[in-house]
């Protein structure tokens, strides 16, 4: 193991943030410090953006990070330096990447250049008063044969020393982690990075892995698409691969093995980018691509087998006229609007979602209940949320609400702001005047 010689604890947060960032960033970075602080993200740099010269851009954001008290593991691909090794040393390589045949000149070079770029990132973290160190916590095991093919020394993981990397962690050490694992005989193997950062969000808990490529995004259908659900994503791998670009195809793959194994998010994007690791992180636009997963899976679509505890659920709620009585024929009727939360399979929250007829591009969230019992636990909100993302991904740019008594929550916790009723389609105006209750609409834009 080497180790650069950094302080003992992080630097200021101060010192480091005014570095990179304006005064007036601070306010909406510190907005996401508490939901941050203590969490482990996992950065997974190409051996390109190694080296490209936005690099020492790119380790000053991670000391940023790191003051801000973020755990950070670091795990690096070599295959630009592989190549260029191969180029000037007129050895041909067998694979690059890490996802073929690895023979034995590979290997050797593999891990010559896999020794330069950690060295690098050691200096850089060094050179902004961080500690860390390269480690041996990654144990593998070769491939074998795949398809009548040999794959000599290309690996898979077969565990990571958690204790150990946590150890580091603990000690505010950044550990280094590079594509060169090692085998029951000690001996060197090869390990594909991108896969290398899924098992080492799985086995630290990660909240975050966050790949930091020479392209923009995840380009898909030949457009880099901001944001794409775990399921989607599957979807599309599964069905229609050609879509998603080559580029980032090991990317995609590996971030929905993640999602699957528990990181609830993967964030791909530029890692030329001046100051794109901080604003991917500290801004809710980003400027690459996140991957997602679901949040909400005790959330499902009702099914008419619910429509008994649905109208149970809600009448109270109507006695109290927090809610429109509906009948159980019209909620029968209606049951594809509804939305369910659902405990030891025991109904405890509802909420709708109404496409407007004459205005597509606009949905309404209704209906909105959660038992007494369930309160103050955030489940209204993710009701909300979910809401609005199923209505963003069937198209909608825009959520209205109209409540009498819950419009607070609405606008302060939701993000809802108070609008007219003029907002809303002539059909739906009607109604709410025939209904004398006065409500307050409320309306939410979908980024």
């Amino acid at each position: 193991m080497s180790t650069g010689n950094g302080p003992t604890t992080p630097p200021s947060p101060a010192s480091a943030i005014a570095t990179t960032i304006k005064p007036t960033d601070l306010r909406g970075i510190l907005t996401y410090v508490p939901r941050f602080q203590g969490q482990i993200f996992i950065i997974a740099i190409d051996g390109s953006i190694v080296a490209d010269e936005n690099f020492s851009n790119l380790l000053v954001d991670i000391a940023v990070l790191r003051s801000l008290a973020i755990k950070v593991v670091i795990a690096h691909g070599i295959s630009q330096q592989l190549e260029e090794l191969s180029t000037m040393r007129k050895i041909p390589i067998s694979n690059a990447d890490g996802t073929g045949v690895t023979d034995a000149a590979t290997l050797d070079l593999a891990t010559r250049a896999s020794s330069r770029v950690s060295h690098l990132l050691v200096e850089g973290l060094t050179q902004n008063g961080l500690k860390c160190a390269t480690t041996n916590a990654v144990r593998a095991l070769p491939l074998g044969i795949i398809k009548g093919v040999d794959q000599q020394f290309t690996s898979k993981v077969e565990r990571i020393d958690k204790d150990f990397l946590g150890e580091l962690i603990d000690r505010h050490v950044v550990p280094i982690v590079s594509p060169i694992a090692f085998g029951p005989d000690g001996k060197a193997l090869r390990v594909n990075s991108d896969l290398l950062a899924a098992e080492l969000a799985e086995a630290l808990h990660a909240t975050k892995i966050i790949y930091l490529t020479p392209q923009e995004g995840l380009e898909i259908d030949g457009k880099v698409r901001r944001e794409i659900s775990v399921d989607a994503l599957r979807k599309l791998l599964e069905t229609e691969p050609a879509r998603i670009a080559e580029a980032g195809f090991s990317k995609a793959t590996h971030a929905v093995k993640a999602i699957e194994t528990g990181t609830p998010r993967v964030h791909i994007l530029d890692g030329r980018i001046f100051d794109g690791l901080l604003n991917e992180v500290f801004s809710s636009e980003g400027v690459g691509s996140l991957v997602y997963g679901n949040d909400y899976q005790q959330i499902r679509k009702a099914r008419k087998a619910d429509v008994r505890q649905i109208y149970n659920l809600t009448r109270n709620a109507v006695r109290r006229e927090e809610l429109i009585h509906r009948t159980q024929q019209a909620i029968e009727k209606n049951i594809d609007q509804f939305f369910v939360f659902e405990i030891d399979e025991n109904i405890i929250a509802c909420v709708t979602l109404y496409f407007y007829p004459d205005k597509p591009q606009t949905a309404e969230i209704g209906s909105l209940y959660v038992m007494p019992f369930y309160h103050h636990r955030g489940i209204g909100k993710k009701m909300v949320d979910y809401a609005c993302m199923i209505a963003k991904e069937r198209g909608a740019t825009t959520t209205i609400a109209v409540s009498t008594q819950s419009f607070g929550f609405f606008s302060n916790v939701c993000g809802f702001e108070e609008t007219t009723k003029e907002i809303l389609p002539e059909a739906r105006l009607k109604l709410y005047e025939d209904s004398g209750r006065n409500a307050k609409v409320l309306v939410k834009r979908l980024g």
